[in-house]
């Protein structure tokens, strides 16, 4: 690895995200899941099938909305207004938490994006779907890292004329960062 100097707009999201995923199995219990985000101090996390692909996110929103509406919130619309919060089931009971699937109350059809992705077209996918992390995925589907707001916004503020100062990895085509279930670890 090397490091370089980067223009802010030539930045993707290799450059920015997280690529020790923690990736949440979609037949966990949902208090299996609030124990793990919490255990490891996460808002939120992909959830994968059994083949290891991301089919949805659980995150602080999905907490909260099953706080407000219980059983109401169960598989909800997109395009339903959001509500955000940091570590909303550390303010539950864990006996409180349905041992239902989490799968029941991910976010559905996860908003993702390729390694490649330009950190301008990672804010504006953002900004669009009112989320906080953008889950890359490799060509099968299956999560390499997260690319959070304040990844971008860490950008931002190290910018100095406009650059960014970068670590530079091997190839990611000889890379071994695809997340397994439950695997845990952070940058």
């Amino acid at each position: 690895m090397r490091t370089a100097l980067k223009p802010l707009q030539q930045l993707t999201a290799a450059d920015l995200m997280s690529t020790d995923v923690t990736a949440i199995p979609q037949h966990m219990s949902l208090r299996g899941a609030a124990h793990l985000l919490a255990r490891f101090e996460i808002s939120g996390a992909p959830v994968v099938d059994e083949q290891g692909r991301c089919v949805g996110v659980l995150s602080a929103t999905d907490f909260v909305n099953w706080t407000d509406k219980g059983e109401r919130a169960v598989r909800r619309d997109r395009n339903e207004t959001c509500v955000a919060a940091h570590s909303a089931w550390q303010m539950l009971e864990g006996k409180d938490l349905p041992v239902d699937e989490v799968h029941h109350y991910m976010t559905p059809d996860p908003v993702t994006i390729t390694p490649l992705t330009p950190i301008g077209e990672s804010a504006r996918k953002m900004r669009d779907a009112h989320i906080h992390r953008l889950i890359v995925t490799d060509k099968e589907g299956k999560p390499v890292g997260v690319v959070s707001s304040t990844d971008l916004m860490a950008a931002m503020a190290g910018t100095d004329d406009r650059a960014t100062l970068v670590t530079i990895p091997e190839p990611l085509e000889g890379r071994a960062g695809t997340a397994r279930p439950a695997e845990v670890g952070r940058r």
